[in-house]
C-alpha cells in the first residue's frame, strides 16, 4: 500500500507542476496557484508517508 501512495503523491506532485506551468504559459494565475496547491498536498502527503516508514521501521 505504501508503494501505491508513494506513487499517487508523485503523481499528484507532477500533475501540479503541469498546472504550474499551464497557468504561467496562459496567464492564467488561479490555474497557476491551483497546480502550487497540488504540490504542497503531494509533499505533505508524502511528508506523512515518510514517517509511517519511519515508525515502521524503527528510525
Amino acid at each position: 500500500m505504501a508503494r501505491k501512495d508513494k506513487a499517487s503523491n508523485a503523481a499528484q506532485k507532477a500533475k501540479g507542476k503541469a498546472k504550474e506551468a499551464a497557468g504561467k504559459l496562459t496567464d492564467d494565475e488561479s490555474l497557476e496557484y491551483e497546480g502550487k496547491t497540488d504540490q504542497v498536498k503531494g509533499d505533505v502527503k508524502q511528508a506523512g508517508e515518510n514517517v509511517k516508514d519511519a515508525f515502521k521501521h524503527g528510525r
